[in-house]
């Protein structure tokens, strides 16, 4: 397959990969957190600890508006900053305990309706799905990433 054929299929997988996503989560309520607040949780906890320029990327937020989401989201309760061991001025987020238990209620939601989706797969091809995914895990999303860390 040419790479220009390759990439084509890309866009449709990571735009899949997208509404698959909206369908995951779209009815998951966490107290009074907005969809975007949601967002920046979801991304801490599959990544912490992170930076306040990493949020703003990731999440295509303006520095000022990722701030001020993020002190709403300290405010109440669900992350902290930290400053880094080796250089003080570098701030680090986390999430707090709390932020941690609401994310792992809305994973467990989420886990869920993931299981609904794959329920009709069998053993063999749960098995292909995982190798699936993690080779594109290693080759496109991360590929600066050890498979173990």
């Amino acid at each position: 397959m040419d790479q220009s054929e390759l990439f084509r299929k890309f866009v449709d997988f990571t735009a899949a990969v997208h509404q698959v996503k909206h369908k995951l989560t779209r009815d998951i309520k966490l107290d009074s957190v907005t969809p975007v607040q949601y967002g920046i949780l979801e991304y801490v906890a599959v990544s912490q600890p992170v930076t306040l320029s990493d949020i703003s990327d990731c999440q295509q937020l303006s520095m000022p508006n990722a701030s001020r989401e993020l002190k709403k989201l300290s405010e109440l309760g669900l992350c902290e900053k930290f400053a880094a061991a080796d250089d003080r001025r570098k701030q680090y987020v986390r999430l707090s305990a709390k932020g941690q238990a609401m994310m792992d209620e809305a994973f467990g939601r989420v886990e869920v309706r993931f299981k609904e989706r794959i329920r009709g797969a069998s053993d063999e091809e749960l098995e292909e799905i995982g190798r699936a995914l993690e080779l594109l895990r290693s080759k496109v999303f991360d590929p600066g990433r050890r498979p173990d860390g």
